[in-house]
């Protein structure tokens, strides 16, 4: 291929990249395949590519090709600073880089777990020496790593998990819980999924599937996260 040829494909490969990121959210579902049959072409784009693209921000056209880099290209990431490439913040000295790799790479499960000992965390030594969070202890976490969690599963799960698609899903069925479960595939055939071998650590998952919260001691702590005020205001899920 000649440079002139390589041109034109990366000139393709970007126009083809810039109508992903300016579609809506279900055409943009549809496309993934397509991005990711370019992958070499975006492989040889270069890091340039993400200039596009707001660290601050949580837009996961960015975090797809990424995950797409990360699955067929990982010599993308000799710069290590794409396994992190998003900003995180914490008030308490947390370091997210560890769950973003996770996402990065889509270790979902371990995602999952992770994402569990950062909640008890946020709530406190006695919650940590517990193992688990009461609701009473949600209201005084930090929002800022609320946020920062939540941006963190939102970008790397095509927009479809995180807290506050959560909220926006039982918005969406007038709030009620028992409607929300076999939604987001919680709950089938009226019977708890057994966890964790019975939950679907994949993109596969349905809308809202993750991260998990215990529902052993009911409805309450989840309610909690999701009225916290840092989720209520994610994509105006105000519950």
């Amino acid at each position: 291929m000649n440079n002139k040829e390589q041109d034109n494909y990366s000139n393709a490969t970007l126009e083809l990249i810039k109508k992903f990121v300016d579609s809506n959210q279900r055409k943009r579902i549809n496309s993934l395949t397509q991005i990711e049959s370019e992958v070499e072409n975006i492989f040889n784009l270069g890091p340039s590519l993400f200039d596009m693209f707001d660290r601050e921000g949580d837009d996961w056209a960015a975090g797809w090709i990424l995950q797409v880099l990360k699955k067929f290209k990982p010599e993308f990431f000799e710069n290590s600073k794409f396994n992190n490439w998003f900003n995180t913040y914490s008030d308490i000295d947390i370091n997210y880089e560890d769950l973003q790799l996770m996402l990065v790479e889509q270790k979902f499960e371990d995602a999952d777990r992770l994402t569990s000992s950062y909640l008890r965390k946020l709530a406190g030594k006695l919650a940590e020496k517990r193992g688990y969070v009461f609701y009473s202890e949600v209201k005084n976490m930090s929002g800022k790593d609320l946020e920062t969690m939540d941006r963190l599963w939102t970008i790397y799960s095509t927009g479809r998990f995180g807290f506050s698609i959560q909220a926006k899903i039982l918005k969406s069925v007038g709030k009620k819980y028992e409607l929300m479960w076999p939604k987001i595939g919680w709950k089938k055939e009226g019977l708890w999924t057994r966890y964790p071998g019975s939950f679907c650590w994949s993109l596969d998952a349905p809308d809202g599937h993750m991260p998990l919260i215990n529902q052993l001691r009911g409805v309450r702590l989840m309610d909690s996260i999701l009225r916290h005020p840092a989720i209520s205001k994610r994509h105006n899920n105000i519950l």
